[in-house]
């Protein structure tokens, strides 16, 4: 038998590499997870410095290695979240976990640029901040880690992470996995870190830390109002509260199948899922079949306010029933039904909390005007100006021009799921931090980097 001895050599130097990331850390400690902020930080740090030496075309064969060995572990990931957190489902973090490995935009996406002129040339390029400390939530916590991750390490940074405490178990393990590859493929132990027991205090010592330049916060009101407490350069994604308007010129079918698989998608936890439909009246009872007949379960009666007395306190939703399916929300509240119904809905009036309040789970409030413009501005009030994401079926293009404009947000989907505008089933690239409050929108490797100039005065032109 012939031996491919460039194969073997290949191998062999996987082998070892394993063999030394495996050495970073004793047996039994996941790679990349430290008890403290300050040595998560020196060791992100010391990653960093020896990462920089790493030139752009190594750095897009070790993202597309990561690429393919993430792929090979998205049902591991899917279940430990859902198990950990409780949210969401198995099926639906699969295939957000295939959307944020295969969409991430890597190093391709940094391009230097010059211009020359009668003066010499002038060369911009795009430099790493260092260590970047990044927030992530528990809705979507291996996404956010390897998104993150893919475009942070693409922009030539190492990141320390503080993960939501409900995720820390799903969060530590999706570090560690992306480490340990990492280092297969030749990078230095550490890129990735995080504190293991991850709380409020360290969240706010890791964004104060002097070792941190740069922070990427993913989260709600709170956290981000942090963020911009500690004085750094801060990319943060808030919160959202997407509507859906759907005008009489709609084909109501294409809408009824795309709010109630989009408003579904993983139980809702996604920040960009449809959160309410406002339906020009002439076509809501219409939009509403199309709607059950696409598989949701439509509130009627007494059953709007059982259900709302459930999962509502307040404005805010009953952390008992964030993303949860749809089923158990209807047995909870006593209801019967039939099949598995992915969506609940309700036809209630415009300042109802099921309209106005982000719940994170597959229960949508439904409401009605009497045309288009008076759509487009309740969609513009449920929204509350967080600028995130909005979506419109309609067949007039001035309609949809027209809602575009106003809504002014960072994603605006034209007659189809919400998820369409996060790239699944949709073309474009991928983000789970969708900084609307500070304008990047949907983030990648070049939010990631400084861009720095450099002149040659007199000199370099061809010409």
């Amino acid at each position: 038998m012939e031996i491919d001895r460039a194969l073997v050599s290949r191998i062999a130097e996987r082998v070892l590499r394993e063999l030394e990331g495996a050495e970073a850390v004793a047996p039994g400690i996941q790679m990349g997870c430290f008890p403290d902020v300050s040595s998560a930080i020196q060791a992100a740090e010391k990653a960093f410095q020896a990462y920089r030496s790493i030139g752009l075309e190594r750095r897009m064969e070790i993202i597309q290695r990561l690429r393919e060995g993430l792929r090979l572990r998205v049902q591991e990931l899917a279940t430990l979240a859902v198990q950990e957190t409780g949210m969401g489902r198995v099926e639906d973090k699969v295939k957000k976990n295939l959307l944020v490995i295969n969409k991430t935009p890597g190093p391709e996406v940094l391009r230097a640029e010059a211009v020359s002129g009668q003066h010499g040339l002038t060369l911009e390029e795009l430099a790493p901040w260092g260590v970047i400390g990044a927030i992530t939530p528990s809705t979507n916590p291996s996404e956010s880690v390897i998104n993150n991750g893919i475009g942070m390490i693409s922009g030539g940074n190492a990141v320390v992470f503080n993960a939501h405490p409900s995720a820390k178990r799903t969060t530590a393990f999706t570090i560690d996995l992306l480490n340990r590859l990492l280092v297969a493929e030749g990078a230095p132990a550490n890129l990735l870190t995080c504190v293991t027991e991850p709380t409020i205090e360290s969240a706010n010592e890791l964004m104060r830390a002097p070792g941190i330049r740069l922070v990427v916060v993913t989260g709600g009101p709170a956290v981000v109002k942090a963020a911009f407490a500690s004085g750094k350069k801060v990319i943060a994604a808030g919160p959202g509260n997407p509507p859906v308007v759907v005008d009489e010129t709609a084909d109501l079918e294409q809408a009824g199948r795309g709010i109630v698989a989009g408003a579904s998608f993983d139980n809702n936890v996604v920040c960009t899922c449809e959160k309410e439909v406002i339906a020009v009246d002439s076509i809501a009872d219409r939009l509403k079949a199309a709607m059950v007949a696409a598989g949701a379960y439509e509130l009627r009666g007494s059953e709007i306010a059982t259900v709302a007395k459930l999962v509502v306190d307040g404005w805010h939703p009953n952390k008992d029933f964030v993303g949860k399916d749809a089923s158990v929300i209807l047995r909870a509240a006593g209801i019967s039904f039939t099949g598995d119904p992915r969506l609940i809905f309700a036809d209630v009036p415009f300042d109802h909390s099921f309209v106005q309040a982000e719940l994170l789970m597959p229960l949508i409030g439904f409401t009605r005007a009497k045309d288009v413009h008076e759509a487009i501005e309740m969609a513009l009030k449920a929204e509350h100006g967080f600028r995130h994401t909005a979506s419109m079926y309609s067949k007039n293009i001035d309609h949809l021009d027209e809602m575009a404009r106003a809504v002014n947000c960072s994603i605006f989907i034209k007659n189809g799921p919400n998820f369409n505008g996060l790239g699944f089933e949709g073309p474009g690239s991928t983000s789970f931090t969708i900084a609307s409050p500070t304008g990047e929108g949907m983030t990648n490797a070049i939010h990631f980097t400084r861009r720095r100039r450099c002149v040659l005065k007199d000199h370099f032109r061809i010409v």
